[in-house]
Parts: structure tokens; sequence; C-alpha cells
């Protein structure tokens, strides 16, 4: 199966050496490239991708609102780069329904895993990224992150007890393939598990899945 990627970089020689790097994968196609957040939304919505490789911080229209425009219409999963500052604009992205997040300094081979594992619809990536993202985001001294209509425990009764257990897999930032040997199931299984809480929670990713099992203590 081909990944086909859109990058969204506003530094030139950065997007040039993100493109080499995935066109050095014989299964992903780089299908296009844009310089700010309003290249990124048309791209997406012209040309279909299976994934847009996000920076955050870009001119015109910021990473965050073009992920929030990319995620809403259901045009692609977005991958989001960030020196990992841990600032409004990671939440934002977060909230945006952001499939994972990724260091820029990250190795090649680390950056071509990323592409596979969020095509594959697994979003959390990177463990040790998503793992202090998680860590804060649901830090009781920075309250001021957290969606102002963050739910309360009682939002997983709609859950059957399958569900939250795969749920506390994913607090936990295992894969699906680690879930399903964690509680004995069938992968396929667990994608359908995944889905589903994901609708009955409203939640647009897993790495808010992932947030919310955190904050709960699931």
């Amino acid at each position: 199966m081909t990944i086909r990627v859109v990058v969204a970089e506003d530094q030139s020689a950065v997007r040039a050496g993100l493109v080499l790097i995935l066109r050095s994968a014989p299964e992903i196609e780089v299908v296009g490239e844009a310089a700010d957040g309003e290249e990124a939304v048309r791209l997406a919505r012209e040309l279909g991708p299976d994934l847009v490789l996000m920076d955050i911080q870009m001119p015109r229209l910021d990473g965050v609102s073009a992920t929030a425009l990319i995620v809403g219409e259901r045009l692609a999963d977005v991958l989001v780069l960030t020196t990992f500052d841990l600032d409004e604009y990671v939440f934002g992205a977060l909230r945006a329904g952001a499939a994972g997040f990724l260091l820029k300094n990250t190795e090649a081979r680390d950056l071509l895993e990323a592409v596979r594992t969020v095509a594959r619809g697994e979003g959390l990536i990177a463990p040790a990224v998503t793992r202090r993202l998680i860590a804060e985001f649901a830090a009781p001294t920075a309250p001021k992150t957290k969606p102002a209509d963050a739910p309360g425990p009682g939002v997983l009764d709609v859950l059957t007890r399958r569900e939250r257990e795969v749920l506390s897999c994913l607090g936990e930032g295992l894969s699906n393939a680690e879930i399903a040997v964690r509680l004995s199931m069938a992968e396929a299984t667990v994608k359908t598990h995944v889905s589903r809480l994901l609708g009955k929670l409203e939640l647009r990713s897993r790495v808010q899945a992932a947030v919310l099992a955190q904050e709960l203590g699931v």
C-alpha cells in the first residue's frame, strides 16, 4: 500500500530534507509540499493524501488551525512536527485531533516509522514524546492547558468493560499489536474497539483518548 503524504513546513531547507527522507521509502509518496497552513489545507482538499506532516508555527495559517480544518473535514490524518516546547500550540494541535507528534530533530528511520504507524491508524508514536505530552497535559499544575469542557469520570459509563481495558492500554501508549497481546485478542478486534470508543467518547484521535485515560486514572 502506498502512503500518500503532504509535507507542510515553512522553512524550505527543512522541508526539502523531510521530503528527501520520505522519498527514500518505496511505499511513501510525497504528493505535495506546502510552505504555510493555508496551502496545506488547500493541498489536502485537492490531493486527498493519507497523511499531512505538519509544522506547527507557519505563516498565514498556523499548523494548529490547519490541523483543525483538515481533521474536521476528514481530509487526512495529521502528524505534527514540533520542537516540543509544550506550549499552547502543541495542546491546540492535540485538541484539534492531531494523530501524533514528532520532534523535528528525529532520526530519519524514526520519521519513516512514524509515518507508517499513523498510516496504520495508530496515532501513539514515539512513546517518550507522547508520554511526556500526556503527563504535561494531565498535570494539575497546568490547568490552563485543558479544555474547559474536559469530561468527568462518568463519561466512561458509555463504554463496555473491554473498551475500558483498551482505553487503559491506550493511556499506556501501547500500539494495536501490543494491546492485542496484552488483552489476548486479534489486532483487528482491537482496531474495532478503538474506533468504537473514540466514537462513543466523541474524541478525534488516539492521543486524545490516551490523555483522557491519564486524566481519569483509567
